[in-house]
């Protein structure tokens, strides 16, 4: 049994050709409509899966073209993440069988697949278990910068966390570690090539570079809906930042920004006396941004791709308060009155400090003075 699959982000692409080639289906992938149409004609498949937002052509005008004009009757199952109700309602007058909504499971994926044409003589569903897979609505880009991380990453945690979330691809930026690092990297990458990358920087930069390079390489990869950035210690909840990237689908924000700050029911700890210094630090911050964000320098963000250029193309003046610089590069862009309606600041509902954290009491200092540099530089 054939199956052709139409989308135009090849991490789905590769993830739906892996799972349906596991249970016996022929498959061939179109990164395009128009590629789509040419492979319908010539490998004559037993089914079309089709997702609906292209930039060359819609999904719709493809089933058009299946349905009315080419004049063979095959099974039409869509998988997008466009929930309107009339481009849905348009799917079916067209004649589509089926219509699934991302976020999906492959797993459902699959089961909808053998209800329209059935399972192959050979398929084996004892295959790899593929519980909890799930096709993202968006393709999200994340970096994590990591220098000297070869005792503290947790490479089970990122490698289980890019197996079940097939929209995400995690760029692992070696901020030219001393320790084995890269090995590590190597290790946590190999059997996930196609949503692990990792991007070797052979001198140490500091993190603002690091973070900075990593962007600027995601921004690249046109599939990538969506790009941010995660601490290497995952102080940050792998939930909450899947919550933040759900804020800024649904949303005109270009940023989406985690804060510690504590709220009903969250799991926030740090340090008291780290908690303190935290806190003067954001009041000079709110001074110098003149916008009133509270914790600027949570280390997770997920932004619109498009803003890429606007925030990294420009190397930052400081090596770790860069997120200070893209609040105020936003706010001399758009304006401030502006830049406050595209920047969200959104509550975590965990988030722990993690030991062995780079920055000490002592650097603490050297924030003061790097904020005062930043103020004179961007006055």
């Amino acid at each position: 049994m054939k199956i052709l699959t139409i989308d135009d982000q090849q991490l789905i692409l590769l993830s739906v050709e892996r799972r349906l080639s596991e249970l016996g289906y022929t498959v061939k992938t179109a990164n395009s409509g128009q590629k789509g149409i040419e492979l319908f004609d010539s490998f004559e498949p037993d089914l079309v899966l089709v997702d609906i937002n292209m930039p060359d052509m819609s999904g719709l005008e493809v089933v058009k073209h299946i349905k009315s004009v080419s004049g063979k009757i095959v099974p039409v199952l869509v998988m997008s993440g466009n929930t309107e109700e009339n481009i849905i309602m348009d799917g079916f007058t067209l004649g589509i069988d089926d219509y699934m909504k991302k976020p999906v499971s492959l797993d459902e994926m699959a089961a909808r697949i053998k209800r329209l044409i059935g399972a192959p003589v050979i398929s084996d569903d004892s295959q790899v278990s593929n519980n909890a897979r799930m096709l993202q609505k968006n393709c999200v880009g994340v970096v994590i910068p990591c220098y000297n991380e070869e005792e503290r990453l947790l490479s089970t945690e990122f490698k289980d966390f890019a197996h079940k979330n097939l929209g995400y691809h995690l760029c692992f930026v070696n901020d030219g570690s001393t320790d084995k690092t890269l090995e590590v990297l190597e290790k946590l990458k190999k059997g996930s090539e196609s949503n692990i990358s990792i991007y070797n920087c052979e001198q140490n930069g500091g993190k603002a570079e690091a973070v900075r390079q990593g962007m600027l390489h995601l921004a690249k990869d046109e599939q990538l809906d969506y790009i941010g950035f995660l601490d290497a210690d995952l102080s940050t909840d792998f939930r909450d930042f899947d919550d933040l990237v759900e804020t800024l689908d649904q949303s005109n924000f270009k940023i989406v920004s985690g804060s510690r700050m504590s709220r009903m029911g969250a799991d926030i700890t740090k340090e008291s006396a780290r908690k303190i210094i935290s806190m003067t630090i954001n009041l000079i911050i709110r001074t110098i941004l003149r916008m009133p964000f509270n914790d600027t320098q949570c280390g997770a963000k997920v932004m619109d791709r498009s803003v890429v250029p606007l925030l990294f193309d420009k190397p930052f003046i400081t090596k770790w308060l860069f997120d200070v610089e893209m609040f105020i590069r936003m706010r001399k862009h758009y304006g401030k009155t502006e830049a406050k309606k595209l920047i969200c600041e959104q509550p975590l509902k965990r988030w722990i400090h993690a030991d062995g954290s780079k920055l000490s009491m002592k650097d603490s200092v050297k924030i003061v003075g790097q904020l005062a540099k930043i103020a004179f530089v961007y006055r």
